[in-house]
């Protein structure tokens, strides 16, 4: 087979290698007029592909972390004691671009990450242009979300890339296949899509946001790392169009690049990539933390690029019932499929989730503060005398009506904009008496049994007003 042949079949194996069965064969029907040879290497390239155990559908490094990862690190050889005027600790893990180790910065006396290249595969041009270009894609970016790189060198035959040394652990060790605390979603979230802001706002699209590439440190600070696939934007200079074409034949046409699952549907087909494919990539990372699994499964990754061209995602209240409608909403706007009606920039995204955290923080204030004449919880029933009880019972009720009143002199929504949301789950034997909607839609108060509940509808959170026992409803 002559290189150029070669060359077409990888490309065209890399190109169909992760779509759907369907879409795969329709491809490669299309082109069998042009070259049959090319077309029958690819086929057979992809029945071995398809048979193969399935570590080797995964990041192997990352999901498969023995036999692969300590060859890997084999070949890199053993680290000298020192490089350049850094002393090597410890290695603190082995990456897609290489392996990782704690070292002292004998200069300025401080630790740091230092990144070497594996040396089996120095050789490579391509290798070494994204190691490079990963170092300066980072380190174009001075932001305190994003793990900043300190140098790029050579020494003693070995490249490698010094960085912020981190203490704590990645994302999705923080995940553990279980949905995490409203409250630290929205923190790391914010700190997220505010390194996302910074790193678009400098023409660089990062394309592999998952939460193994998320580190969360003990303060609970988000640094987004491994910029290795990372591609700037290109400009109408000379200088960027070359670069625009070193990134292409890096990465295009039909190289795939990123992380099955956490691809864009534009990542999928191998398209041209903007910023918004990481805005859609971060919404897998936050339907993640918030349910604890990832939105698009399957037993194959060819099945998982499916889903994420053509499956509409489980709503994730399904999966987990107590999470806020209004993350909720954020979350699936992030994950459309059409890029043109998804977040089309990372601050309107991190808008949306302030204003979210805004709006809990503030319901849980308010909750948190007892009104006059009705009692906070932890205050002992029997305070109450009942000529206050009564008084607070119909203050209750008044500004009940007041909401309704406010509620129902609102101006109506069209049909088109309603949707059914269950706001209470109470049993026969506890119903709800009294219910009133504040007119700007945030707040929900109702009367069971138990008592008088507020509760903030964007967040669900829920403050009981406690009755005494000498009183109830008739």
């Amino acid at each position: 087979m002559e290189p150029r042949q070669r060359e077409r079949v990888d490309e065209l194996f890399e190109l169909c290698r992760l779509l759907p069965k369907v879409e795969r064969d329709a491809k490669l029907e299309s082109l069998s007029g042009s070259d049959e040879k090319v077309v029958r290497e690819v086929r057979s390239l992809l029945e071995a592909y398809d048979g193969a155990p399935d570590f080797l559908n995964q990041p192997a490094l990352e999901e498969h972390p023995g036999i692969l990862k300590d060859a890997l690190e084999g070949r890199t050889g053993p680290a000298p004691a020192t490089i350049a005027h850094y002393r090597i600790v410890e290695r603190i893990g082995a990456g897609g671009m290489g392996v990782v180790y704690k070292a002292e910065d004998t200069r300025l006396g401080r630790f740091v990450a230092l990144k070497f290249v594996p040396d089996e595969v120095r050789w490579d041009p391509a290798v070494m242009e994204r190691f490079r270009r990963e170092a300066r894609a980072a380190s174009a970016l001075n932001h305190p979300n994003i793990c900043t790189v300190y140098d790029v060198g050579e020494d003693q035959g070995r490249t490698f890339i010094a960085m912020e040394f981190l203490d704590g652990s990645t994302l999705k060790e923080h995940i553990a296949g279980r949905p995490m605390e409203v409250g630290a979603v929205l923190n790391l979230a914010i700190e997220i899509a505010d390194a996302l802001d910074a790193a678009h706002g400098a023409g660089i699209v990062h394309r592999d946001i998952k939460p193994a590439n998320i580190f969360v440190t003990r303060r609970g600070l988000a640094k987004v790392l491994d910029f290795g696939v990372a591609k700037v934007i290109a400009e109408t200079s000379a200088t960027s169009s070359h670069d625009s074409t070193v990134n292409d034949h890096l990465t295009g046409p039909g190289a795939m690049v990123g992380t099955i699952g956490y691809m864009s549907p534009e990542q999928v087909r191998a398209q041209h990539l903007d910023a918004r494919t990481d805005l859609f990539s971060f919404g897998a990372v936050l339907y993640e933390m918030s349910t604890g699994r990832m939105p698009f499964e399957g037993a194959s990754p060819g099945e998982i690029c499916g889903a994420i061209l053509h499956t509409p995602v489980t709503t994730p209240s399904q999966v987990n019932p107590h999470l806020p409608p209004e993350l909720e909403r954020i979350i699936l706007k992030a994950l459309e499929k059409d890029r043109e009606v998804r977040y089309q920039r990372a601050s309107e995204l991190r808008a949306d989730i302030r204003r979210l955290k805004r709006d809990t923080e503030n319901g849980h204030s308010a909750l948190a503060q007892p009104s006059t004449g009705i009692a906070a919880p932890g205050v002992r029933r029997r305070s109450f005398s009942l000529p206050a009880v009564v008084t607070t019972g119909i203050l209750a009720l008044l500004t009940a009506g007041s909401f309704g009143g406010w509620f129902r002199s609102a101006q109506p929504y069209s049909q088109a904009q309603l949707r059914p949301q269950q706001l209470t789950a109470q049993s026969a034997e506890d119903p709800v008496m009294v219910t009133s909607v504040s007119p700007d839609g945030k707040y929900l108060l109702y009367a069971d049994l138990e008592g008088l509940h507020l509760r903030v509808i964007a967040s669900g959170e829920t403050q009981l007003l406690p009755i005494p026992d000498t009183f109830c409803f008739r």
